[in-house]
């Protein structure tokens, strides 16, 4: 291998090994949001960008030239009978060019594979804390609308013991008028919760469309381990 192809293939495995790390299950999307919101990404955040670009590029041009080698080799060869020092060198270069060209493609799917799956986990994670948030505001509104049920409850119990007592004065009316705006205020807790269930329903079904797309992606990121272990069993 020269120089630049085993730079490339140190960062394929270097994307791997990242990939591998990413994909663990017992680390939540929420640990990973607050590694990613930590201070030095921050401060790296534009020269990451330019970065990601011009990896880009440089894989590319890699690809691209490995293809020009597989074709370059893979074009009429001499008769093995008539020259083999000759057929075996052009097997070997043919060899070397279709091992750079997976090792090239590779590694700008991974490259690219990488960033789309941090970028999962991070709407995964504002997803989730997003549902518990609906969800304690969910949970508020119903023991509020609880509280203004029994205050209901209780104000028409006093209403009833006050008619049948013959005290229906003034004692009534204002108890009228709380009743009044107890009522107002039990339907805008009603319309809040509502509401909140209907915020919390579009979450869920975000969260798990999320949740399909990290699954395919892991399923994607096994699949391309089977074929490099398939393929360093045949450089072997």
């Amino acid at each position: 291998m020269t120089l630049q192809w085993t730079a490339v293939a140190l960062f394929l495995y270097v994307e791997i090994g990242i990939l591998v790390i990413l994909c663990l299950p017992f680390i939540s999307p929420q640990r990973w949001q607050k590694i990613f919101n930590l201070s030095i990404w921050n401060s790296i955040g534009h020269f990451w960008n330019k970065g990601f670009l011009a990896m880009i590029i440089i894989l590319i041009v890699l690809f691209l030239d490995a293809v020009r080698e597989v074709r370059k080799y893979s074009g009429t060869q001499p008769s093995k009978e008539a020259m083999p020092s000759m057929y075996d060198h052009l097997h070997m270069k043919l060899f070397r060019a279709q091992r750079n060209l997976y090792i090239s493609g590779f590694t700008l799917f991974l490259w690219l594979v990488m960033r789309r799956v941090i970028m999962l986990i991070n709407q995964l994670a504002v997803a989730n804390n997003t549902s518990k948030a609906l969800h304690a505001q969910t949970e508020a509104a119903n023991q509020a609308a609880r509280q203004y049920m029994e205050d209901i409850e209780q104000l028409k119990q006093a209403l009833t013991d006050d008619a049948e007592g013959g005290n229906r004065g003034q004692k009534n009316e204002l108890l009228r008028k709380e009743v009044q705006k107890l009522t107002e205020e039990l339907k805008i807790s009603d319309e809040a919760l509502k509401k909140s269930t209907s915020e919390v329903q579009v979450m869920k079904k975000q969260t798990e469309s999320l949740t399909k797309e990290y699954d395919r992606l892991l399923q994607e990121h096994q699949k391309l381990q089977n074929q490099m272990e398939i393929g360093n069993k045949k450089d072997m």
